[in-house]
């Protein structure tokens, strides 16, 4: 049995090291995009040679960034084909702004389990804390493995948030690169879906698809650029349910709406009548 629920469901995992440096920051945001403008000031400050600023979608990928082989999918009672799997959603929530460089420990437990009859969720929260004991972070995530499901387990929610019903305060688009895939796989980004047509088509997909994280960094640079004058400093986090493909080359259209301290998004696909790419979108910030 792939999915063993009386193993898996608490488990801890093993606590993983890691360190960054602006070379890094600079590599993440270069596979966001970041440079397109590249004599305006607001938009060089997440490529300084020093002292980028970080964008806090950094911390989603931060702990595996320096990985060059493709992920796995095993856990203590989880061993899931890599081809069945997709992200399902993404969230951060920093305690301040990621520091430019840095060494921290990252720790991990699964936290929910999801039998969704032909599929199933997996649930995990990290908590990252840096080398002077404390917490830099906290993250969650899913992932949706297709054919995983039936395993006896809980259906759990399934419950979407409504767009605001009026015309979006901001309304951007922003085109993605033929190669951006391949450039934002250097983020330790290795899964061959994103790189290898053969294995994309093998999961049901006529080409490579491009990472739902980049996606997810791409999103929440266009509302930090558009609303927060390309201060992500202010930015205190960010969530997003992975509703749908975008293919390297098409372009994202970015609906923004504006409370007191957070934003509601939406994110397409312009080239093909606005398919969704992201949804339940926040953006927290101060």
């Amino acid at each position: 049995m792939p999915i063993d629920p009386k193993i898996a469901l608490g488990a801890e995992l093993p606590d993983l090291a890691f360190a960054w440096t602006p070379s890094d920051i600079q590599l993440y945001h270069l596979g966001l995009g970041a440079g397109a403008r590249w004599t305006d000031p607001a938009e060089l400050r997440y490529l300084d040679d020093r002292a980028p600023q970080v964008l806090p979608t950094f911390a989603a990928v931060a702990p595996t960034f320096h990985d060059t082989e493709p992920p796995t999918v095993v856990f203590p009672g989880i061993d899931i084909d890599l081809a069945k799997v997709v992200h399902g959603f993404q969230e951060v929530r920093l305690n301040g702004p990621i520091p430019t460089s840095g060494k921290a420990t990252r720790k991990a437990r699964i936290t929910e389990l999801w039998d969704k009859g032909s599929s199933a969720v997996v649930v995990q929260e990290h908590t990252i804390v840096g080398s002077d004991g404390a917490t830099l972070w906290t993250s969650r995530s899913s992932i949706f493995a297709k054919g995983e499901g039936g395993f006896g387990g809980e259906r759990g929610p399934s419950a979407k948030s409504e767009l605001p019903d009026r015309a979006p305060d901001f309304d951007v688009t922003v085109p993605t690169l033929p190669q951006q895939a391949l450039l934002y796989r250097m983020s330790g980004d290795r899964n061959p879906l994103h790189s290898d047509p053969g294995f994309a088509r093998g999961a049901g997909f006529p080409n490579p698809i491009l990472h739902g994280l980049c996606s997810y960094g791409m999103v929440c640079k266009a509302a930090t650029d558009t609303v927060l004058d390309s201060d992500a400093a202010r930015v205190t986090g960010f969530s997003a349910r992975f509703a749908g493909v975008l293919y390297p080359g098409e372009t994202i259209r970015t609906r923004i709406w504006r409370a007191d301290n957070a934003l509601t998004i939406a994110a397409t696909v312009v080239e093909r009548e606005d398919a969704p790419v992201l949804g339940d979108v926040t953006l927290w910030f101060e």
